[in-house]
């Protein structure tokens, strides 16, 4: 089964770099061999529901240890293109 996520992960810090929770996301799910598609307002991935679910777990570990407040997620049965972030 094919899943999309998308999530958000805050303090927001405005202009310039992305914060080091949200680039530790994106690291945490291409050390998964993943793909993220990342975005200034959010991160998206699709995978098999097998990979996406424990990688998921461990963004959600790495965020908060690297200084995250809130983190917003979303999963979608299926990949579709309707909701890109």
């Amino acid at each position: 089964m094919i899943l999309r996520a998308e999530f958000t992960t805050e303090p927001f810090e405005g202009e310039g770099e992305p914060p080091a929770h949200a680039v530790a996301a994106r690291d945490c799910l291409r050390a998964a061999g993943l793909e993220p598609e990342f975005g200034p307002l959010g991160t998206s991935i699709s995978g098999e529901r097998e990979a996406l679910l424990p990688a998921l777990v461990a963004v959600l570990e790495t965020v908060l240890d690297t200084g995250a407040n809130r983190i917003t997620l979303q999963v979608t049965v299926g990949d579709t293109d309707e909701d890109q972030v």
